[in-house]
């Protein structure tokens, strides 16, 4: 599904948030590996489950066309500096729900912009008659699981010892809900 862009600004910073468009396939390509590489918050390590620009096409082309999936990105200056998703179920028996997933370059972190990936996510959610929304967080992101609860997310449960880290450890991943 595609939504209109919206125009931020937060301690100086100019940022868009729009729906993603097959041009934005190569950019988000690199920009994944990158943004893989600066936290440990997301699931994959750099490299790992690679697109190349014809994936990141398919996937943006099935969201643009789904009534269930929503494909955002930010952008500061004609770059990218973070995506959101919402992917959707066919399933009638789950065709009432969104997972939502997000991630900004580190650069960028502390300007609202996963904020407003998740507003206008949420925003798209309830026009389109989802129900809930669902989104995994890494225990130690307190930051991001403090704003999902001021969203109205609540903790539905814990995935315990799910991820191990860099430093050997095993981490608990947070299972939040929102329902409209």
């Amino acid at each position: 599904m595609v939504i209109n862009q919206r125009i931020y600004h937060v301690k100086g910073l100019q940022y868009i948030i729009r729906s993603a468009s097959i041009s934005d396939a190569d950019e988000l390509s690199y920009l994944r590996i990158q943004l893989d590489g600066e936290t440990e918050y997301l699931d994959r390590e750099p490299g790992e489950g690679y697109m190349d620009k014809a994936e990141f096409e398919k996937l943006i082309q099935r969201d643009t066309e789904s009534k269930r999936n929503l494909f955002l990105v930010g952008v500061v200056h004609n770059r990218i500096v973070g995506f959101s998703r919402c992917e959707g179920n066919e399933l009638k028996r789950f065709a009432h729900k969104v997972e939502f997933g997000v991630c900004v370059v580190k650069e960028c972190w502390g300007y609202g912009i996963g904020k407003g990936f998740l507003q206008q996510s949420i925003l798209w959610a309830d026009d389109v008659g989802m129900k809930k929304m669902t989104l995994n967080v890494l225990e130690t992101n307190k930051k991001a699981i403090g704003l999902y609860e001021k969203f109205g997310f609540e903790v539905e449960g814990v995935l315990k010892n799910d991820k191990l880290l860099s430093d050997g450890k095993y981490y608990n991943t947070v299972v939040m809900g929102r329902f409209a």
